[in-house]
Parts: C-alpha cells; sequence; structure tokens
C-alpha cells in the first residue's frame, strides 16, 4: 500500500505539471474551500461578475432601452456560437433559450410529431427525473395511447446495451438519454446508440447537461438527431442560466416547435399576425432572453474554449483515477463502495461513492466548523456522495484533502453528530 506521503508527493507534482493550473485565478476561489460540486453550480468566473456589474449599471442603467441595439439583440446567437464550439456542432443547430426541461418539451413533441403511428418513448432508470416528467406529461396531454419504456439499471451505476438495444424496436418513435448519468456518471457511446436507433427508424435526444463542458462532445459525428442541456453547471453560467437545444440540420425542416413565439418569428419586428418561422435553430427561440444570464455565461465559455476541451478532459480523467487510488487505499476499507464506472471511457467527470451514512458525511464535510476546509460535494439519494471534477480551477492536492477528511470522518464517527433531515438543497 502506498503511503500517504507518496500521495501528497504526487498531488504536489501534479499541480505543478498541471497545464490548466494558470485557469484557477481566472475564478473566484477560497484557498479554506474544496469545492467538487461544479456538476450543480460551476464557480463564478471573475469577468463574469465585471461584465454583470457593468451591464446592470451601464447598459441597463444608462443605456435602458437602447442596450437591445448596443449589444443585446445578437446576444444569444454569439452565446451559441460558442457552445457550438464545445459540443461539436455547426453554430446555426445551437440556440442558447428557456430551460433544459422547456427545451426538452418542445423536442419531444416535435420528434413524436415526426414520428406519426410510432408509439415507444425509450428512456433509462438512471436519466434524470426531471427528463421523465417531461416525457410523462406529454403524454397524459397527448392522450394518442404514446408509452414510456426504461431500460432498468442491473447495478444502479451503467446500462447494459443489449437491454437497451432489445427494447428500440420499429415501434419506437423518440429515444431520450442522460449523455452523462446525473448519479453515477456512466457515459454512452454516442455514436454507438444512435447508429442503433436510426438503424430502426427512431430518433434521439441526448440530455448533455452534465457533459458540456466537462468531456468531448462531437454530435455532427454522432450524427445526433437533437439534443438539450444546461450552462450553469462546468459552463459555470451562473445559478438558472439559460439552457441550449441542438437539432440536426438535416431534420430542420422537419421539426416544428410546438411553442411559436416571438422570438421564433421570421421578422419580430414586423409584429405579423401570422407567425412565419425563422431560419435554423433560432426558430426554437421563445420569448425574450435573460440577457443578465447570457452576460454571466460568455466570459466561462470563452475560458472553455482557449483551455481546450481535449485538455480539459484529459485533466478530469487524471483527477479521477487519483482519486480512485486515493478510494481504494483509504475509503474502501472503511465500507465504501464506487457508484461510478471505474472504465473511463464510460465515465464522465465526477465519481459516485455509496456509503449508507452518505448524507451525514456529506454534512460533515461542510460544516466551517470542523476541520481545515470547507468541502463541499453533493449528494444524490439513496447513498451517494458525488465528488465533481471541475478542471479548470479544481487542483489534485484537493482530491486529495478531501480524501483524508472523508476518511477522518468515518473513522472518528464524526458524521453521527449530524442528524437525517434532508436540507432543502442537497
Amino acid at each position: 500500500m502506498k503511503s500517504k506521503e507518496d500521495f501528497i508527493y504526487r498531488a504536489e507534482k501534479a499541480d505543478k505539471e498541471d497545464i490548466l493550473k494558470h485557469f484557477r485565478s481566472y475564478f473566484r476561489t477560497d484557498e479554506k474551500l474544496i469545492y467538487f460540486d461544479g456538476n450543480s453550480l460551476g464557480m463564478m468566473p471573475l469577468k463574469s461578475e465585471q461584465v454583470a456589474l457593468y451591464l446592470i449599471s451601464h447598459q441597463w442603467g444608462e443605456r435602458l432601452i437602447r442596450g437591445w441595439n448596443d449589444n443585446w439583440w445578437d446576444m444569444p446567437i454569439r452565446v451559441s456560437q460558442k457552445i457550438s464550439i464545445l459540443i461539436g456542432c455547426d453554430s446555426d443547430e445551437v440556440i442558447v433559450c428557456d430551460s433544459t426541461s422547456v427545451n426538452l418539451y418542445k423536442l419531444v413533441s416535435a420528434a413524436l410529431n415526426i414520428q406519426k403511428g410510432r408509439k415507444k418513448i425509450i428512456s433509462d432508470d438512471l436519466n434524470f427525473p426531471s427528463d421523465l416528467y417531461v416525457i410523462q406529461g406529454i403524454i397524459n396531454n397527448l392522450d394518442e395511447g404514446h408509452i414510456l419504456d426504461l431500460v432498468e439499471s442491473a447495478n444502479g451505476i451503467d446500462i447494459e446495451y443489449n437491454k437497451l438495444f432489445q427494447k428500440i424496436d420499429n415501434n419506437t418513435a423518440v429515444v431520450v438519454l442522460s449523455y452523462v448519468s446525473f448519479r453515477s456518471a456512466f457515459m454512452y457511446d454516442m455514436k454507438k446508440v444512435t447508429e442503433y436507433a436510426h438503424s430502426h427508424g427512431a430518433l434521439v435526444i441526448w440530455d448533455l447537461s452534465h457533459a458540456t463542458g466537462a468531456v468531448n462532445i462531437d454530435l455532427g459525428s454522432s450524427d445526433a438527431d437533437m439534443a438539450v442541456g444546461c450552462t450553469y453547471k462546468y459552463l459555470n453560467g451562473g445559478p438558472g442560466s439559460p439552457a441550449f437545444l441542438y437539432v440536426n440540420r438535416k431534420i430542420q425542416d422537419s421539426v416544428v416547435s410546438p411553442i411559436w413565439a416571438w422570438l421564433g418569428e421570421k421578422n419580430p419586428f414586423e409584429f405579423s399576425l401570422d407567425y412565419r418561422a425563422s431560419v435554423g435553430a433560432r426558430k426554437y427561440m421563445t420569448g425574450s432572453p435573460n440577457i443578465l444570464s447570457l452576460c454571466t455565461l460568455e466570459p466561462s465559455l470563452d475560458i472553455l474554449i482557449e483551455a481546450g476541451m481535449d485538455n480539459i478532459r484529459a485533466k478530469s480523467l487524471s483527477l479521477a483515477s487519483f482519486l480512485l487510488e486515493l478510494y481504494h487505499a483509504f475509503l474502501e476499507p472503511l465500507g465504501f463502495c464506487l457508484g461510478s464506472p471505474e472504465r473511463e471511457s464510460e465515465r464522465g467527470s465526477h465519481i459516485s461513492l455509496k456509503h449508507e451514512e452518505g448524507y451525514r458525511i456529506c454534512k460533515a464535510l461542510i460544516d466551517d466548523k470542523l476541520g481545515n476546509y470547507v468541502i463541499i460535494p453533493d449528494f444524490r439519494p439513496p447513498d451517494n456522495i458525488r465528488l465533481g471534477f471541475a478542471p479548470l480551477y479544481n487542483r489534485f492536492d484537493e482530491v486529495y484533502r478531501a480524501v483524508l477528511e472523508i476518511e477522518n470522518i468515518v473513522k472518528e464517527r464524526l458524521y453521527e453528530s449530524y442528524d437525517l433531515k434532508a436540507d432543502s438543497v442537497t
């Protein structure tokens, strides 16, 4: 067994050699805080604070309505172009707007309209529950005999491809999956799944929320049909920042949004009484864009593009590999189990560690009165402690220190000082 001194040495060496280390200074950080929750809410870029203050004080405060012509009107298109670089598609195939759930509603509804006569919607029980709620609501509203058929995970960690493919047949309208699972970080082979679905005439919608900005995504080469994603996790857009949607150019003429609204109109300022859809992805917009959130999102996209997704993914895998070594050395002997795939090609950018006292361990980690650091992971029922790696600001020494703190909390049974009552947000 490697000594703790060996792990300390390796962490310090890795941080020193890290080609992305300077990007940490781009974010508001606290040396007493170890933040492994960027997969829920990313850290704030310093420039986001600057542009938000400028927008409030000058663009909105002084320019008022003139701000639309100064800078705001084209902001959604400009931001969407930057997102397209991170997800591997053309700029006219993606648009930033609304929320992930609203965008998923648009795309699932549109897919079912295209796939008349097909009644099956396939997903899995690792998918984010909100996605399933949206699908259930659409089925209920349409009342046309559609069914949602879920593939069950045998272990709560991954999905067997043969079980998924057995579900997909000539009655399947659309397959709706999270590219990276929110609980276990299981990551699908996007091209493999898309090709199989297409061979049976089905469409595929990917939820990229737990993937964008952390793993390589190439919607174009995967021939993906449609996708949605949020921007407040690894894209660091800020709480509630707008989502995005993608529609492959090959099917854009067929995909009709169920919500016809002002910003999706061909020429909104003609104020025509009859709707005429705009071209490209812009036709899937609805109401006025959230300019405050878009302005805080854009600086982070610039940082991600500068860093490069290949570099970000490489560091993410290195951080996870280091954690897994520490887990096997110090946490597995204490009763922890791994809640994520070991194989890195099947895993996103977070690791789930399972323990029956997972929730109270998380509470102890977050407590600023315990230990030398405030350590923020998050908890997902029933027993998952999620450690999300955001390579732009997370360091190897943070991984080491977090594992040692978890070890101490469990060995000393410090979690017993905390009750089981759940906070409103976990």
